[in-house]
């Protein structure tokens, strides 16, 4: 409901005259919106048509419905970012950015054994050459081109080589080969078009619109049986490789033998010719020295010759003493020995039966019976002892004794050489 405001003096109030849109709006109102709401529909229905977005490193080939279809002219091509089109037209994308792919093939050895090579294939797109190759092959261009033709040279190449070639030595070579022969195919090979009316024509290789980076191979599959042969034959191979280095490091010590041994002989000729005897004697006295000098503890032995070397080196000019000899001693000379007693106590013993050693004697002979007392010791016998030696001491000691018991006459000898 219009409410109407009076003035109080009950005047008419003033009037306000509607603009010229006012009064459009108005009268046409439910119509504008109608028209509103059909556009809006309109825009949402058409808009994934009209409106394309190219990825980043993507072109679009554009293809017109009503206008001869593909546009050819690379100028034409959508580039990144938004672009508006006409909803009945179509945009095709395209990556031009590297692109790899890997596929497995079967293949047939030279000898006739069945592997499996994995191959990866690097390339990229020409941008010039999208329309064309768009045209031409179409956006499935790598399974329509690519996997069949670079799977016929894989198995051509590796038909060359042999099982254990393919395996081991050859893997590089392969790929190499595969890679010069794509280059040369896709040089070949040729996309025509012959234009009628105001169509364009073309005729574009391979080359111009695949650029191949490289093709490896990144593993060869080969029966597990032919692999244990190969492993087997390698592992052989190498034994026989060692046994090899050993024979020739053999030849080289008899050869290190024989010259340590002709050198051994030349120094020994030449010291054979140089070295006398006073200075061999010099050497050991030398070496004494040094010996006894030194602060571990220790036993010097020296030699029995005449030159008092150590025995290495002294004994060389003494002739060996016959056999049942007695050995000399280090003064040459028989010491006696005072280790023995009497056969009768000494408690029991007379005065006159005691024997005074007071003087060296020499040793008695078997034939003698007597030794004067000043001259006899307590052991007189040099040793080796003999029996007779025995019987002859026991004689010199019970004689005297029985002859002073016989005269009754006590002993003459003092009591001090008694006490001895």
């Amino acid at each position: 409901m219009k409410v109407d405001l009076w003035p109080v003096d009950g005047s008419m109030p003033p009037t306000r005259t509607p603009s010229r849109w006012r009064r459009f709006l108005e009268s046409h109102l439910p119509s504008v919106v109608i028209y509103l709401m059909v556009a809006t529909l309109v825009a949402v229905v058409l808009y994934p048509h009209m409106v394309v977005t190219v990825p980043s490193g993507e072109v679009g080939v554009l293809w017109k419905r009503f206008s001869g279809g593909t546009v050819l002219d690379p100028r034409k091509l959508k580039n990144e970012g938004f672009n508006l089109i006409l909803p009945w037209n179509r945009v095709f994308l395209y990556d031009l950015r590297l692109q790899s792919f890997t596929e497995s093939y079967n293949a047939i050895s030279s000898d006739g054994v069945s592997l499996t090579a994995s191959i990866i294939v690097r390339f990229r797109l020409q941008r010039d050459a999208v329309p064309v190759l768009h045209q031409a092959i179409g956006p499935n261009y790598v399974q329509v081109l690519a996997l069949p033709g670079i799977g016929s040279l894989t198995r051509e190449v590796i038909a060359e080589y042999t099982a254990e070639q393919v395996y081991s030595t050859a893997r590089q070579e392969i790929q190499d080969k595969i890679r010069s022969l794509v280059e040369a195919r896709l040089s070949e090979k040729m996309m025509e078009h012959e234009g009628e009316g105001s169509e364009e024509s073309y005729r574009v290789a391979m080359s111009a619109v695949f650029i191949l980076y490289d093709i490896l191979v990144t593993g060869i599959e080969l029966p597990a049986a032919i692999v244990a042969a190969i492993n087997r034959k390698t592992e052989q191979y190498y034994i026989a490789e060692e046994y090899k280095f050993r024979v020739e490091r053999e030849k080289r010590e008899s050869e290190r033998k024989k010259i340590e041994a002709e050198g051994i002989r030349d120094f020994q000729q030449t010291v054979s010719q140089g070295i006398s005897e006073s200075y061999l004697r010099w050497r050991g006295i030398e070496a004494t020295l040094q010996l006894s000098q030194s602060t571990n503890a220790k036993v010097v032995v020296i030699g029995s010759g005449k030159d008092g070397l150590p025995i290495i080196l002294g004994n060389v000019d003494t002739p060996a003493p016959p056999a049942g000899s007695t050995p000399p001693s280090g003064n040459d000379t028989n010491k006696e020995s005072t280790a023995a007693g009497p056969a009768v106590p000494l408690e029991k013993t007379p005065a006159a039966g005691l024997a005074s050693p007071t003087e060296k004697i020499a040793p008695a002979s078997s034939g003698s019976t007597a030794t004067p007392e000043g001259s006899r010791s307590f052991w007189p016998i040099s040793w080796p002892i003999s029996l007779s030696d025995i019987e002859t001491y026991l004689s010199q000691i019970v004689r005297p004794t029985e002859r002073e018991a016989g005269s009754g006459q006590p002993s003459e000898r003092p009591a001090a050489e008694q006490a001895r």
